[in-house]
């Protein structure tokens, strides 16, 4: 079967800890044939099918600048009508700008001609990776979304200990915590919300943060059974690894899987294969769906086949939507 993964340059991958890296590993040791194309090499014309400007790859077994080369029977780049591959892998990294947008209706348009992609185009557009979480409201914390310096001032009055991020942010840039002093709580709001032109996101600090922002994978609906606790490290609040955490693989507490095994199925039913959420203590923080990671860091550490269970629930979906008698 033929894969094509819409993704980053590969030339940007870190292959050791790349989890898009690690699925390609597990469908080449299958035999799926691999292809691979950015967003900005995506294009429709009226009369014509979705094309990616494609390059077809193969695998070296490095995990150096190396790991992948040109396949020998197409070594160019060339163009890739995408209901004509076994499945499309949208796995661009935020941020989800306008671009991406763009991108998902163009895979929205590819799904109409009988392209099979995951995760949903739709999916990825109504499922924004912080607001997606107001609809459990049950599972998080005191949270606040607006663009009002008024509304943040109530908020930290109330909160004392307060955490702000945009919306649009990834790997932790942008969160701020402002504590009991309020010190600073101006300058950051004008910073975040730009005047009053740009929505932010304010929480109430969660002290056990200190024991890491966990995150947990639900592939077709089931959570993995061990998270990744990424734990802040000497002054930082941040626990992201982008930002130096350290990522410590944990089996899932009980209030972990409660959380997961509610929000998998329902998530999984609007076409979300996979799915990372964050959780810190027992408050849901965010629902992860552009590129969820740490595939590669939970398999060392546990050896629980992170891959395998990925691309068993890829390759069941396909099979479960082929027309009857393919």
């Amino acid at each position: 079967m033929d894969l094509l993964f819409v993704a980053d340059p590969l030339e940007s991958f870190k292959p050791y800890k790349d989890s898009t890296f690690a699925m390609m590993r597990e469908a080449a040791s299958r035999g799926h044939r691999l292809m691979a194309c950015e967003p900005k090499d995506l294009r429709w014309q009226r009369g014509e099918p979705v094309i990616g400007f494609v390059r077809d790859i193969e695998l070296t077994g490095s995990l150096g600048s190396d790991w992948f080369r040109a396949a020998q029977q197409a070594p160019d780049e060339r163009p890739q009508p995408l209901h004509a591959v076994g499945a499309v892998l949208m796995r661009k990294d935020p941020p989800f700008d306008s671009e991406y947008f763009y991108a998902t209706h163009l895979l929205q348009q590819a799904e109409r001609e009988g392209a099979r992609v995951f995760n949903s185009p739709r999916a990825l557009r109504d499922h924004p990776e912080k607001l997606s979480i107001l609809e459990f409201p049950q599972h998080i914390g005191p949270t606040l979304v607006t663009r009002d310096a008024s509304d943040i001032r109530r908020f930290h009055a109330e909160h004392r200990d307060i955490i702000l991020k945009p919306l649009d942010g990834m790997g932790g840039m942008g969160i701020f915590r402002v504590g009991p002093d309020g010190l600073n709580l101006g300058s950051i709001t004008e910073t975040l919300n730009q005047g009053g032109a740009t929505s932010v996101m304010v929480q109430k600090y969660l002290p056990e943060i200190v024991q890491g922002d966990k995150r947990i994978l639900i592939i077709g609906g089931v959570p993995v059974p061990f998270c990744l606790a990424r734990i802040p490290q000497g002054n930082e609040i941040r626990g992201n690894l982008a930002a130096g955490g350290k990522g410590v693989a944990q089996p899932l507490s009980a209030a972990d899987r409660r959380i997961a095994e509610h929000l998998g199925p329902i998530l999984a039913a609007r076409g979300l294969l996979l799915v990372g959420i964050d959780i810190i203590g027992e408050s849901l923080t965010e629902i992860n769906v552009t590129s969820p990671t740490c595939f590669a860091e939970i398999t060392d550490q546990t050896g629980f086949p992170v891959a395998r269970t990925f691309v068993d629930a890829l390759e069941a979906s396909i099979a479960s939507s082929a027309p009857t008698g393919a």
